[in-house]
C-alpha cells in the first residue's frame, strides 16, 4: 500500500508589516475529548471564528462567501480544558481568487498550534470562484509580502478497489450544515476525530483537510480509512456514490 504523506504547508512566520489580528478563546467542556484535549473540530471552529472576526474588525462584509479548501495544521503540546488560547491570524499570501489564511495559536498552559487554511473566495450571485476585490487586497497584502500559493488538491485517492480500507457510512446530521447550506469545515473534522477514537489513535504532529467538493445534507456519505503501519499516518476520505468530497491525513511529521 503506497499512501505517502503530503507535505505540510509552509507555516510563515508573523509578519514584520502589515495586518495581523489576535483574538482568545477558552477552552470549554464541549470543545474537549474524553482526556480533556482540545479536538481538531474545536479547534477548527477557532480558526473559522478569528477569520470572520478579522473581516469583521478590518470592515470587511463578514457574510462574504469564503469556502475552506484545505486547512493545514501543525500541532504542538495540546491544548486542554480551561486553557486560554490566543490566536494570531493573518494573510500568508494568496492567489487571483483564492488566499491562505495563517493563524499561529498558543495557549497559557503550553499548548501550540499552526494553522494555514486555504479559503476560495465565491462571487455571492453565481456562486462560482471571482477575484479577490481591490479592499480585500488592500488590507491583507502587505503582510502576504507578494507572496504567492497554489489551490492545487494534493491528497491521493483511497487504494484502487478500496483494498484494505475500512469503510462504513457517515450519516449527516442538519446541526452540521452553515448557512450556505453545505456541511461546515469545523463539522468536517469531527470525521477524523471519531476514527481516531475508534482506532485508539492519537492525532500526531500534523492533520490536514481537504475539500475536493462540498457535502450536503441528504448526501449519502461513506468513511473509508486506513491506518498504514510503516509510517503511521492515518488517511481518511468521505465520499459521495464514489467520489471523494473531503479526505483527512493525520501523522507524526519527522523530527528534525
Amino acid at each position: 500500500m503506497d499512501l505517502p504523506v503530503p507535505v505540510p504547508a509552509e507555516m510563515v512566520p508573523l509578519p514584520a508589516m502589515g495586518r495581523t489580528f489576535a483574538v482568545e478563546r477558552r477552552v470549554r467542556w464541549g470543545d474537549t475529548d474524553a482526556a480533556g484535549r482540545l479536538r481538531l473540530d474545536a479547534l477548527a471552529r477557532y480558526l473559522q471564528d478569528a477569520a470572520n472576526d478579522d473581516t469583521r474588525d478590518a470592515g470587511h462584509d463578514p457574510f462574504e462567501p469564503w469556502l475552506v479548501r484545505r486547512t493545514s495544521l501543525v500541532l504542538g503540546q495540546p491544548f486542554v480544558l480551561g486553557e486560554m488560547v490566543a490566536l494570531t491570524t493573518f494573510s500568508g499570501g494568496h492567489g487571483s481568487r483564492w488566499a491562505e489564511r495563517r493563524t499561529a495559536l498558543v495557549g497559557d498552559q503550553g499548548g501550540r498550534a499552526e494553522s494555514a487554511a486555504l479559503w476560495i473566495y465565491f462571487d455571492p450571485v453565481s456562486g462560482r470562484p471571482a477575484r479577490i476585490t481591490p479592499e480585500i487586497h488592500a488590507t491583507y497584502d502587505e503582510a502576504a509580502a507578494g507572496r504567492t500559493v497554489s489551490a492545487r488538491l494534493h491528497h491521493g485517492p483511497p487504494p484502487p478497489d478500496l483494498a484494505g480500507v475500512e469503510v462504513r457510512p457517515w450519516p449527516l446530521r442538519a446541526t452540521d450544515l452553515d448557512k450556505l447550506g453545505h456541511v461546515n469545515n469545523a463539522a468536517t473534522w469531527a470525521a477524523v476525530e471519531d476514527e481516531l477514537a475508534r482506532r485508539d489513535l492519537r492525532a500526531g504532529s500534523f492533520a490536514e483537510i481537504e475539500y475536493p467538493d462540498a457535502l450536503e445534507l441528504g448526501d449519502i456519505v461513506e468513511l473509508q480509512s486506513v491506518h498504514d503501519p510503516r509510517s503511521g499516518a492515518l488517511h481518511l476520505w468521505l465520499s459521495v456514490e464514489g467520489r471523494v468530497r473531503g479526505s483527512a491525513v493525520v501523522a507524526a511529521l519527522p523530527q528534525t
